[in-house]
Protein backbone atom coordinates (compact mmCIF):
# COMPACT_ATOMS: atom_id res chain seq x y z
CA UNK A 1 0.00 0.00 0.00
CA UNK A 2 1.43 3.34 -1.04
CA UNK A 3 1.64 5.98 1.66
CA UNK A 4 0.18 9.31 0.50
CA UNK A 5 2.78 12.03 0.05
CA UNK A 6 2.85 14.60 2.80
CA UNK A 7 2.03 18.06 1.36
CA UNK A 8 4.94 20.45 1.44
CA UNK A 9 4.09 23.23 3.90
CA UNK A 10 3.90 26.73 2.46
CA UNK A 11 7.02 28.60 3.56
CA UNK A 12 6.72 31.84 5.47
CA UNK A 13 6.41 34.63 2.93
CA UNK A 14 9.09 37.25 3.51
CA UNK A 15 7.96 40.71 2.38
CA UNK A 16 10.32 43.67 2.21
CA UNK A 17 8.43 46.93 2.66
CA UNK A 18 5.33 47.90 4.65
CA UNK A 19 3.74 50.20 2.12
CA UNK A 20 0.21 49.69 0.83
CA UNK A 21 1.19 46.88 -1.53
CA UNK A 22 3.22 44.91 0.98
CA UNK A 23 0.53 45.27 3.62
CA UNK A 24 -2.25 44.26 1.21
CA UNK A 25 -0.25 41.11 0.44
CA UNK A 26 0.28 40.42 4.14
CA UNK A 27 -3.41 40.90 4.91
CA UNK A 28 -4.61 38.54 2.15
CA UNK A 29 -2.08 35.91 3.22
CA UNK A 30 -3.19 36.28 6.83
CA UNK A 31 -6.86 35.87 5.84
CA UNK A 32 -5.89 32.57 4.17
CA UNK A 33 -3.83 31.36 7.11
CA UNK A 34 -0.48 31.60 5.31
CA UNK A 35 2.47 32.70 7.46
CA UNK A 36 4.03 36.04 6.50
CA UNK A 37 6.56 38.47 7.93
CA UNK A 38 6.98 42.04 6.67
CA UNK A 39 10.29 43.81 7.24
CA UNK A 40 10.15 47.62 7.21
CA UNK A 41 13.00 50.14 7.48
CA UNK A 42 10.94 52.73 9.38
CA UNK A 43 11.20 52.55 13.15
CA UNK A 44 7.41 52.64 13.58
CA UNK A 45 4.15 53.23 11.74
CA UNK A 46 4.35 56.94 12.55
CA UNK A 47 8.00 57.50 11.69
CA UNK A 48 7.20 59.23 8.37
CA UNK A 49 4.33 61.24 6.93
CA UNK A 50 2.42 58.89 4.63
CA UNK A 51 1.69 60.99 1.57
CA UNK A 52 -1.56 62.76 0.83
CA UNK A 53 -4.91 61.89 -0.71
CA UNK A 54 -5.66 58.83 -2.84
CA UNK A 55 -8.63 58.18 -5.08
CA UNK A 56 -9.31 54.46 -4.82
CA UNK A 57 -10.43 53.01 -8.12
CA UNK A 58 -13.22 50.46 -8.63
CA UNK A 59 -11.11 48.40 -11.08
CA UNK A 60 -7.99 47.87 -8.94
CA UNK A 61 -7.78 49.46 -5.47
CA UNK A 62 -11.31 48.58 -4.36
CA UNK A 63 -11.14 44.92 -5.47
CA UNK A 64 -7.82 44.65 -3.61
CA UNK A 65 -9.45 45.87 -0.39
CA UNK A 66 -12.36 43.49 -0.98
CA UNK A 67 -9.92 40.60 -1.29
CA UNK A 68 -8.45 41.73 2.02
CA UNK A 69 -11.91 41.69 3.61
CA UNK A 70 -11.73 45.39 4.43
CA UNK A 71 -14.37 47.03 2.24
CA UNK A 72 -16.56 48.12 5.14
CA UNK A 73 -13.66 49.59 7.09
CA UNK A 74 -12.40 51.34 3.95
CA UNK A 75 -15.81 52.97 3.41
CA UNK A 76 -15.48 54.50 6.84
CA UNK A 77 -12.37 56.39 5.69
CA UNK A 78 -13.91 58.07 2.66
CA UNK A 79 -13.91 61.88 2.65
CA UNK A 80 -17.21 62.89 1.10
CA UNK A 81 -17.27 65.75 -1.39
CA UNK A 82 -13.56 65.62 -2.25
CA UNK A 83 -13.95 64.41 -5.83
CA UNK A 84 -13.86 67.97 -7.13
CA UNK A 85 -11.17 69.37 -9.42
CA UNK A 86 -10.19 72.88 -10.38
CA UNK A 87 -7.73 74.14 -13.01
CA UNK A 88 -6.23 77.65 -12.83
CA UNK A 89 -3.76 79.58 -14.89
CA UNK A 90 -0.80 81.37 -13.32
CA UNK A 91 -2.86 84.54 -12.77
CA UNK A 92 -5.28 82.54 -10.61
CA UNK A 93 -8.09 82.59 -13.17
CA UNK A 94 -10.36 79.55 -12.90
CA UNK A 95 -10.37 77.79 -16.27
CA UNK A 96 -12.17 74.61 -15.25
CA UNK A 97 -14.19 73.84 -12.13
CA UNK A 98 -15.54 70.30 -11.81
CA UNK A 99 -17.61 69.82 -8.64
CA UNK A 100 -17.95 66.47 -6.94
CA UNK A 101 -20.60 64.64 -8.95
CA UNK A 102 -21.79 62.72 -5.91
CA UNK A 103 -21.34 59.29 -7.46
CA UNK A 104 -18.47 58.28 -5.19
CA UNK A 105 -17.06 56.16 -7.99
CA UNK A 106 -13.44 56.95 -7.09
CA UNK A 107 -13.61 57.94 -3.43
CA UNK A 108 -10.86 59.95 -1.79
CA UNK A 109 -9.10 58.76 1.36
CA UNK A 110 -5.95 59.74 3.19
CA UNK A 111 -3.01 57.46 2.42
CA UNK A 112 -1.91 57.40 6.06
CA UNK A 113 -5.34 56.31 7.28
CA UNK A 114 -5.56 53.60 4.63
CA UNK A 115 -2.13 52.30 5.61
CA UNK A 116 -3.13 52.29 9.27
CA UNK A 117 -6.27 50.34 8.40
CA UNK A 118 -4.13 47.63 6.80
CA UNK A 119 -1.73 47.63 9.75
CA UNK A 120 -4.59 47.32 12.23
CA UNK A 121 -5.90 44.30 10.31
CA UNK A 122 -2.70 42.34 11.02
CA UNK A 123 -1.70 40.65 14.26
CA UNK A 124 1.18 42.16 16.22
CA UNK A 125 4.54 40.85 15.10
CA UNK A 126 3.81 40.39 11.41
CA UNK A 127 5.40 43.77 10.66
CA UNK A 128 8.96 43.96 11.95
CA UNK A 129 9.86 47.64 12.26
CA UNK A 130 13.37 49.10 12.14
CA UNK A 131 14.69 46.53 9.66
CA UNK A 132 16.47 48.47 6.92
CA UNK A 133 17.69 46.12 4.19
CA UNK A 134 21.29 46.64 3.13
CA UNK A 135 21.55 43.75 0.70
CA UNK A 136 19.99 40.58 -0.65
CA UNK A 137 21.79 37.63 -2.19
CA UNK A 138 20.76 34.36 -3.75
CA UNK A 139 21.86 31.11 -2.12
CA UNK A 140 22.08 27.71 -3.80
CA UNK A 141 22.06 29.24 -7.27
CA UNK A 142 22.20 25.81 -8.90
CA UNK A 143 18.98 24.74 -7.17
CA UNK A 144 15.58 24.96 -8.79
CA UNK A 145 14.24 26.20 -5.45
CA UNK A 146 15.51 29.67 -4.71
CA UNK A 147 16.77 30.61 -1.27
CA UNK A 148 17.74 34.14 -0.38
CA UNK A 149 19.61 35.85 2.42
CA UNK A 150 18.38 39.28 3.42
CA UNK A 151 20.83 41.46 5.38
CA UNK A 152 19.75 44.30 7.64
CA UNK A 153 21.56 47.42 8.82
CA UNK A 154 21.75 46.12 12.40
CA UNK A 155 23.81 43.15 11.23
CA UNK A 156 21.01 40.58 11.44
CA UNK A 157 19.97 38.36 8.54
CA UNK A 158 17.03 36.21 7.51
CA UNK A 159 17.02 33.33 5.03
CA UNK A 160 13.86 32.69 3.05
CA UNK A 161 12.66 30.60 0.12
CA UNK A 162 9.79 32.96 -0.72
CA UNK A 163 10.81 36.62 -1.01
CA UNK A 164 8.70 39.55 -2.20
CA UNK A 165 10.16 42.97 -2.91
CA UNK A 166 7.54 45.58 -2.00
CA UNK A 167 10.29 48.08 -1.25
CA UNK A 168 9.62 50.82 -3.75
CA UNK A 169 11.58 52.68 -6.39
CA UNK A 170 15.04 51.83 -5.07
CA UNK A 171 14.24 48.21 -4.29
CA UNK A 172 17.01 46.09 -2.81
CA UNK A 173 15.24 42.97 -4.07
CA UNK A 174 14.91 44.03 -7.73
CA UNK A 175 18.57 43.25 -8.67
CA UNK A 176 17.85 39.56 -8.08
CA UNK A 177 15.52 39.72 -11.08
CA UNK A 178 16.44 42.66 -13.28
CA UNK A 179 19.24 45.07 -14.17
CA UNK A 180 16.72 47.90 -14.61
CA UNK A 181 17.19 51.01 -12.49
CA UNK A 182 14.97 54.09 -12.21
CA UNK A 183 15.74 57.04 -14.47
CA UNK A 184 14.85 60.69 -13.87
CA UNK A 185 11.87 61.91 -15.91
CA UNK A 186 12.89 65.57 -15.90
CA UNK A 187 10.44 66.81 -13.27
CA UNK A 188 11.26 67.90 -9.72
CA UNK A 189 8.51 68.26 -7.13
CA UNK A 190 8.74 70.51 -4.04
CA UNK A 191 6.32 69.47 -1.30
CA UNK A 192 4.84 71.89 1.26
CA UNK A 193 1.94 71.98 3.75
CA UNK A 194 -0.41 74.72 4.93
CA UNK A 195 -2.18 73.69 8.13
CA UNK A 196 -5.65 74.89 9.19
CA UNK A 197 -5.89 76.56 5.81
CA UNK A 198 -9.49 77.79 6.06
CA UNK A 199 -8.59 80.19 8.89
CA UNK A 200 -4.81 80.66 8.64
CA UNK A 201 -4.35 80.62 4.83
CA UNK A 202 -7.72 81.82 3.60
CA UNK A 203 -6.73 83.06 0.12
CA UNK A 204 -4.90 79.85 -0.76
CA UNK A 205 -7.79 77.76 0.59
CA UNK A 206 -10.29 79.72 -1.50
CA UNK A 207 -8.17 79.15 -4.61
CA UNK A 208 -7.92 75.41 -4.03
CA UNK A 209 -11.61 74.81 -3.36
CA UNK A 210 -13.08 71.65 -1.85
CA UNK A 211 -10.89 69.04 -3.52
CA UNK A 212 -7.85 69.21 -5.79
CA UNK A 213 -6.27 72.10 -7.67
CA UNK A 214 -4.05 72.21 -10.75
CA UNK A 215 -2.48 75.63 -11.42
CA UNK A 216 -0.38 75.15 -14.54
CA UNK A 217 1.82 76.79 -17.14
CA UNK A 218 4.42 75.38 -19.54
CA UNK A 219 7.23 73.81 -17.53
CA UNK A 220 5.84 74.50 -14.07
CA UNK A 221 2.77 74.41 -11.88
CA UNK A 222 1.13 73.49 -8.59
CA UNK A 223 -0.84 70.37 -7.70
CA UNK A 224 -2.69 70.79 -4.40
CA UNK A 225 -4.95 68.52 -2.36
CA UNK A 226 -7.24 69.55 0.49
CA UNK A 227 -6.77 66.86 3.12
CA UNK A 228 -9.32 65.66 5.65
CA UNK A 229 -8.26 68.04 8.42
CA UNK A 230 -8.25 71.08 6.14
CA UNK A 231 -4.51 70.96 5.42
CA UNK A 232 -3.43 72.05 1.94
CA UNK A 233 -0.86 69.54 0.71
CA UNK A 234 0.97 71.15 -2.18
CA UNK A 235 3.47 70.04 -4.81
CA UNK A 236 5.26 72.67 -6.88
CA UNK A 237 6.20 70.81 -10.08
CA UNK A 238 8.98 72.05 -12.33
CA UNK A 239 10.65 70.72 -15.46
CA UNK A 240 14.29 70.89 -14.42
CA UNK A 241 17.59 69.04 -14.89
CA UNK A 242 18.53 66.40 -12.34
CA UNK A 243 21.11 68.60 -10.61
CA UNK A 244 18.67 71.46 -9.98
CA UNK A 245 18.50 72.06 -6.21
CA UNK A 246 21.14 69.37 -5.76
CA UNK A 247 22.60 71.37 -2.89
CA UNK A 248 19.36 70.84 -0.96
CA UNK A 249 20.12 67.15 -0.45
CA UNK A 250 21.97 67.94 2.78
CA UNK A 251 20.18 67.98 6.12
CA UNK A 252 21.59 71.37 7.13
CA UNK A 253 20.31 73.19 4.03
CA UNK A 254 18.60 76.50 4.85
CA UNK A 255 14.88 75.94 4.18
CA UNK A 256 14.30 79.65 3.57
CA UNK A 257 16.97 79.69 0.87
CA UNK A 258 15.41 76.68 -0.86
CA UNK A 259 11.97 78.26 -0.69
CA UNK A 260 13.29 81.51 -2.15
CA UNK A 261 14.91 79.68 -5.03
CA UNK A 262 11.73 77.78 -5.86
CA UNK A 263 9.52 80.85 -5.47
CA UNK A 264 11.71 82.72 -7.94
CA UNK A 265 10.60 80.21 -10.57
CA UNK A 266 7.02 81.44 -10.08
CA UNK A 267 7.72 85.14 -10.41
CA UNK A 268 4.56 86.98 -11.45
CA UNK A 269 2.19 84.20 -10.38
CA UNK A 270 -0.89 85.03 -8.32
CA UNK A 271 -0.02 85.55 -4.63
CA UNK A 272 -2.62 83.02 -3.46
CA UNK A 273 -0.61 80.45 -5.42
CA UNK A 274 2.91 81.46 -4.43
CA UNK A 275 1.67 81.48 -0.82
CA UNK A 276 1.65 77.71 -1.09
CA UNK A 277 5.44 78.05 -0.92
CA UNK A 278 6.06 81.25 1.02
CA UNK A 279 3.51 80.51 3.78
CA UNK A 280 4.30 76.82 4.21
CA UNK A 281 4.12 75.52 7.77
CA UNK A 282 6.82 72.96 7.01
CA UNK A 283 10.23 73.06 5.38
CA UNK A 284 10.08 72.29 1.65
CA UNK A 285 10.85 68.71 0.65
CA UNK A 286 12.47 68.22 -2.75
CA UNK A 287 11.47 65.08 -4.62
CA UNK A 288 12.71 64.11 -8.07
CA UNK A 289 10.41 61.95 -10.17
CA UNK A 290 11.72 58.68 -11.59
CA UNK A 291 10.48 55.84 -13.75
CA UNK A 292 11.34 52.28 -14.68
CA UNK A 293 11.06 51.32 -18.36
CA UNK A 294 7.43 50.95 -19.40
CA UNK A 295 6.72 47.25 -19.76
CA UNK A 296 9.50 46.29 -17.33
CA UNK A 297 9.51 42.53 -16.75
CA UNK A 298 11.87 39.70 -15.87
CA UNK A 299 12.28 35.97 -16.38
CA UNK A 300 10.63 33.73 -13.81
CA UNK A 301 13.14 33.23 -11.01
CA UNK A 302 12.44 30.66 -8.29
CA UNK A 303 11.12 31.96 -5.01
CA UNK A 304 11.20 35.72 -5.61
CA UNK A 305 9.02 38.42 -7.18
CA UNK A 306 8.22 42.14 -6.97
CA UNK A 307 5.14 44.29 -6.59
CA UNK A 308 4.20 47.97 -6.75
CA UNK A 309 6.89 50.55 -7.51
CA UNK A 310 9.60 47.92 -7.13
CA UNK A 311 8.11 46.24 -10.21
CA UNK A 312 6.65 49.07 -12.32
CA UNK A 313 7.57 52.54 -11.07
CA UNK A 314 6.15 55.46 -13.06
CA UNK A 315 5.66 59.14 -12.12
CA UNK A 316 2.46 59.70 -10.10
CA UNK A 317 -0.50 59.23 -12.44
CA UNK A 318 -3.27 58.16 -10.04
CA UNK A 319 -2.63 54.45 -10.48
CA UNK A 320 0.46 53.65 -8.38
CA UNK A 321 -1.08 53.01 -4.96
CA UNK A 322 -4.08 51.25 -6.49
CA UNK A 323 -1.86 48.98 -8.58
CA UNK A 324 0.39 48.18 -5.62
CA UNK A 325 -2.60 47.04 -3.55
CA UNK A 326 -3.97 44.96 -6.41
CA UNK A 327 -0.53 43.41 -6.95
CA UNK A 328 -0.39 42.47 -3.28
CA UNK A 329 -3.92 41.10 -3.19
CA UNK A 330 -3.56 39.05 -6.37
CA UNK A 331 -0.17 37.67 -5.30
CA UNK A 332 -1.64 36.66 -1.96
CA UNK A 333 -4.59 34.98 -3.68
CA UNK A 334 -2.28 33.14 -6.08
CA UNK A 335 -0.18 31.77 -3.21
CA UNK A 336 -3.34 30.74 -1.37
CA UNK A 337 -4.62 28.99 -4.51
CA UNK A 338 -1.37 27.06 -5.02
CA UNK A 339 0.23 26.58 -1.59
CA UNK A 340 1.94 23.38 -2.78
CA UNK A 341 3.24 24.91 -6.01
CA UNK A 342 4.71 28.32 -5.26
CA UNK A 343 6.32 28.61 -8.66
CA UNK A 344 2.93 28.32 -10.36
CA UNK A 345 1.58 30.93 -7.96
CA UNK A 346 4.37 33.38 -8.79
CA UNK A 347 4.13 32.68 -12.53
CA UNK A 348 0.36 33.21 -12.55
CA UNK A 349 0.73 36.47 -10.63
CA UNK A 350 3.44 37.84 -12.92
CA UNK A 351 1.59 36.81 -16.08
CA UNK A 352 -1.33 39.02 -15.04
CA UNK A 353 0.71 41.81 -13.45
CA UNK A 354 3.11 42.57 -16.33
CA UNK A 355 0.54 43.63 -18.97
CA UNK A 356 -1.66 45.34 -16.38
CA UNK A 357 1.22 47.54 -15.23
CA UNK A 358 2.25 48.40 -18.78
CA UNK A 359 -1.29 49.41 -19.69
CA UNK A 360 -1.70 51.50 -16.53
CA UNK A 361 1.42 53.51 -17.35
CA UNK A 362 -0.79 55.16 -19.95
CA UNK A 363 -0.11 58.62 -21.29
CA UNK A 364 2.77 60.89 -20.36
CA UNK A 365 0.86 62.69 -17.61
CA UNK A 366 3.58 65.23 -16.87
CA UNK A 367 4.16 65.91 -20.55
CA UNK A 368 0.48 66.86 -20.77
CA UNK A 369 0.33 68.70 -17.44
CA UNK A 370 3.50 70.77 -17.90
CA UNK A 371 3.89 70.75 -21.68
CA UNK A 372 3.98 73.66 -24.11
CA UNK A 373 0.18 73.87 -24.26
CA UNK A 374 -0.41 73.82 -20.49
CA UNK A 375 -2.89 74.35 -18.92
CA UNK A 376 -5.13 73.79 -21.94
CA UNK A 377 -3.68 70.33 -22.65
CA UNK A 378 -4.52 69.34 -19.09
CA UNK A 379 -8.06 70.68 -19.39
CA UNK A 380 -8.55 68.62 -22.54
CA UNK A 381 -7.41 65.49 -20.72
CA UNK A 382 -9.61 66.29 -17.72
CA UNK A 383 -12.56 66.42 -20.08
CA UNK A 384 -11.97 62.73 -20.71
CA UNK A 385 -10.94 61.79 -17.17
CA UNK A 386 -12.10 63.80 -14.17
CA UNK A 387 -9.19 62.67 -12.02
CA UNK A 388 -5.56 63.73 -11.96
CA UNK A 389 -2.43 62.22 -10.43
CA UNK A 390 -3.47 61.81 -6.79
CA UNK A 391 -0.94 59.46 -5.26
Amino acid sequence: MTTPATPTPTPTVTVIGAGLGGLALARVLHVHGIPVTVYEADASATARTQGGMLDIHPWNGQPALAAAGLTGEFRGLILEGRESYRVLDQAGTVLLDLPDDGTGSRPEVQRGQLRQLLLDSLPDGIVQWGHKVTGVQALDESSSKGRYEVRFADGSTVITSLLVGADGAWSRVRPLLSDATPTYVGVTSVETFLFDAATRHHAAAEAVGAGSLFALAPGKGFVVQREGDGTLHSYAQLVKPLDWLADTDHADTDAAAVTAQVVSEFDGWAPQLTALLTDSDTAPVVRRLYTLPIGHRWDRTPGVTLLGDAAHLVPPNGEGANLAMLDGAELGQAIAAHPDDIEKALADYEQAMFPRAAEAAGEDVYGIMLGDDAPHSWISMMGMDRHGPNE
